[in-house]
């Protein structure tokens, strides 16, 4: 009786310790998988910026890099969540941040003046952004198979 608690105690432990490995490794592909994204976002940024100080590039461009730029934000802290539920969440944001744009005020248009205000909130609503970023959240959803991601334990993926 005495052996077969033992037995039992030495193989929870192993159990425990499987788990704890598993654990492990999902901490690593969750950490390896943000940095990844955060990188995405970086490059975006960056390109957006560009884009907006050359005359060659069109200006939907930088609208475009805008809504990948948002889905990737939006996937960097969902990153069990469906794609199809960043894009849409993603979308909405930009749609929301666009329509805002139609608003007027002294206070938002202080902060709409100032360049870090104009580059997340815009300046002048336009349909053409509309356009433009559901075009950014198509290019994701096509490009979904090329992008990190993690596993989902749920089966809701």
């Amino acid at each position: 009786m005495f052996e077969k608690s033992l037995l039992n105690l030495h193989s929870n432990a192993r159990t425990v310790q499987t788990i704890d490995r598993n654990m492990d490794n999902k901490m690593k592909t969750t950490v390896r998988i943000r940095l990844i994204y955060a990188l995405l976002i970086l490059i975006v940024i960056i390109l957006g910026l560009l884009s907006r100080k050359t005359a060659i590039v069109p200006l939907i461009v930088g609208d475009i890099l805008y809504a990948i730029m948002m889905f990737f934000i939006i996937r960097f802290f969902f990153l069990r969540s469906s794609y199809r539920n960043i894009a849409l969440i993603s979308l909405s944001i930009c749609y929301l941040i666009e329509i805002s744009q139609l608003y007027s005020a002294p206070w938002i248009d202080q902060v709409r003046n100032t360049t870090l205000g104009a580059l997340v909130l815009g300046r002048g609503f336009l349909w053409s952004d509309m356009l433009a970023y559901t075009i950014g959240v198509a290019i994701c959803m096509l490009t979904t198979p090329y992008l990190p991601k993690q596993k989902n334990t749920s089966n809701t993926h």
